[in-house]
């Protein structure tokens, strides 16, 4: 499979990208390489072998939840730009109209 400049565009679009003509020739080949590598993979007789779904054979490993460290709300507070004594304080974000 080989690309061309409008898939490249296509997909640019898709990712929200812009790219100029040099960037597009550069990405046309760099992808055009994976394809290739990924075709070159595809040789190989993967028969019996298989799926990796995990890397590890561990089955729900769970810890106990351990408390480290804990800090009142007046030493999380100290070092935010803007609060109240109990809360912090933010701008607002959402405009509700």
């Amino acid at each position: 499979m080989k690309l061309d400049r409008e898939t490249i565009t296509k997909i640019a679009h898709l990712a929200r990208l812009e790219v100029n003509e040099n960037e597009e020739k550069s990405l046309l080949q760099d992808m055009n390489n994976i394809l290739s590598f990924m075709e070159k993979l595809n040789e190989l007789d993967t028969k019996g072998v298989e799926p990796l779904i995990y890397l590890s054979d561990e089955v729900n490993v769970f810890r106990e939840d351990i408390i480290k460290q804990e800090i009142t709300p007046a030493e999380a507070l100290q070092n935010a730009p803007l609060h109240d004594g109990a809360y912090f304080k933010v701008a607002k974000v959402i405009d509700k109209s």
